[in-house]
């Protein structure tokens, strides 16, 4: 389901929030287990839309919808560069580095995460179990 491109962060996981409670709601709310599925699925929202404001050029689209596999996003942006993560043997890293680790985060909450790069930027869709 495409749905508006939203403004930011927030804007997007209010959408994700309103999927998951109008369409899913016996999760959202259900304990502890639930609790953090929902968690993840608003941080990962939080990371694409972001990276996409601050290194992508802007939200070119976005959708968020609920699959027999769980919850499947996908955020454009105007960028052909693919995501980076910090490194931790990176000399760059360490005390004082702000930034870099939310793609890590991304790769590490999804079930499955692709990039695919085309002459306008980049699409970058993921999978959130829902279980």
């Amino acid at each position: 389901m495409t749905t508006p491109v939203p403004e930011n962060a927030a804007a997007a996981r209010d959408t994700v929030m309103r999927l998951l409670t109008s369409q899913f709601g016996g999760l959202v709310g259900e304990g502890p287990a639930a609790d953090v599925v929902v968690a993840d699925a608003l941080l990962i929202t939080s990371e694409l839309v972001t990276n996409a404001v601050r290194h992508g050029g802007g939200i070119t689209g976005f959708a968020a919808e609920l699959t027999d596999g769980g919850l499947r996003l996908a955020v454009a942006d105007a960028s052909p560069d693919l995501p980076v993560s910090c490194d931790a043997d990176d000399e760059t890293s360490g005390v004082g580095r702000i930034g870099g680790y939310g793609w890590a985060l991304v790769r590490r909450l999804a079930k499955q995460v692709s990039v695919t790069v085309h002459p306008g930027g980049k699409n970058i869709v993921v999978l959130i179990s829902l279980t």
